[in-house]
């Protein structure tokens, strides 16, 4: 008897970590079906293919939650200081729903963590050549992360409501944050047609649970400073 029950120490041991597993595929896809679930209705519009173009329709629906601006999610830059096509893409739509007047100030917030490098001066510069006034472009330059982005639209530029630009697949997150950071936002879904996509697909499954878990505790981003209205004049953070 004694040895039986030493052979099924190892048996009951391996029965324990399987069911541990199996809970934690569960938990990890429950966060990820419930963040996108809960968040896909605020997706106003999605941009597929071809040109950036909003219907009249989908800009009535920005504008019936009276947003103080859209903030666009940085992304790579290159080496020679222009925007990567994923991020090109994001501000195109970006900039296509100031011009349609969907809301009257641009929020670029990214990574200018190194002198050296610099997404949010990027973007800045990009849309000036696209004819948007240097004083509609607020500027964070320490949107680390998009956790990072969302907490700071709100502690830093005092926003409460906005539209957020980036790819479908990254939106349901930064929309999940906005709501715990008690931000009324609409997601504009810019053109998901790069290379290695099943990848960043992938990625994502694991970050939604990271700011899942994040934006239980709210912990404060790498940076936080003054008050910056998104109401007044972008060039002070440029």
């Amino acid at each position: 008897m004694k040895r039986k029950k030493e052979r099924s120490l190892p048996v009951r041991l391996f029965s324990l970590l399987v069911k541990l597993a199996i809970a934690a595929v569960i938990l990890v896809v429950g966060i990820n079906v419930y963040i996108t679930k809960s968040t896909e209705k605020d997706i106003a519009a999605s941009v597929d293919s071809g040109e950036t173009t909003i219907t009249s329709q989908e800009v009535q629906s920005f504008r019936a939650t009276d947003p103080e601006c859209i903030m666009v999610l940085g992304a790579a830059v290159r080496p020679d200081g222009t925007p990567c096509k994923m991020l090109r893409d994001r501000l195109d739509l970006g900039i296509a729903l100031y011009k349609q007047g969907v809301a009257p100030k641009l929020l670029f917030s990214g990574d200018n963590g190194q002198v050296v490098y610099n997404e949010v001066n990027a973007m800045k510069k990009y849309a000036v050549n696209e004819g948007v006034p240097e004083e509609d472009i607020f500027l964070d330059h320490a949107g680390f992360s998009t956790y990072e982005s969302v907490y700071r639209a709100k502690a830093i530029f005092d926003v409460d409501s906005m539209v957020v630009v980036t790819q479908r697949y990254h939106l349901y997150r930064a929309l999940y944050g906005c709501r715990r950071m008690g931000i009324t936002a609409k997601g504009a879904a810019a053109k998901d047609t790069n290379k290695g996509q099943e990848l960043r697909e992938a990625r994502e499954i694991m970050a939604r649970d990271k700011d899942f878990v994040k934006w239980i505790f709210k912990p404060q981003p790498t940076f936080m400073g003054e008050t910056i209205p998104i109401s007044g004049n972008g060039i002070s953070t440029q």
